[in-house]
């Protein structure tokens, strides 16, 4: 898996066709690290049929641009597959990144893994919780 083998956990496998997988990351993702954090995104799009990935960057302490490559890849193909990509993040580190990036759109954030496979955003999760 890489020189870092302890900054991922191991794809979830789904319970079904269409169930989505999750790809956890911990630490930091830099240049040294997303190596390791593209192969396990990869390994996450093996097979055939619709792609549902969820993407939790919840522990992650420290995240740089060099992420966004592979995770657009990865968005690219899910699309590519009737499927999407969701990432989980609670932290302004990720947010920035994207906010530079322009891409806030293509990733929103979900406040949890739960809440990413349903479809409810971060804003409307804590609205939900609030009532």
């Amino acid at each position: 898996m890489g020189p870092h083998p302890d900054l991922f956990d191991a794809p979830d496998e789904p319970d079904g066709p269409d169930e989505p997988r999750v790809v956890r990351a911990r630490g930091e993702l830099d240049l040294t690290t997303v190596p390791a954090f593209a192969q396990e995104l990869k390994e996450a799009r093996h097979g055939t049929g619709r792609l549902f990935l969820v993407v939790d960057l919840l522990d992650v302490t420290f995240m740089d641009g060099s992420v966004l490559d592979p995770l657009c890849t990865a968005w690219e193909e899910c699309r590519e597959r009737l499927g999407w990509l969701r990432v989980v993040h609670s932290r302004p580190g990720p947010l920035l990144v994207f906010r530079a990036a322009g891409l806030v759109e293509r990733f929103p954030r979900y406040a949890s893994v739960r809440d990413a496979c349903e479809g409810v955003l971060a804003d409307r999760a804590l609205e939900r919780r609030a009532t």
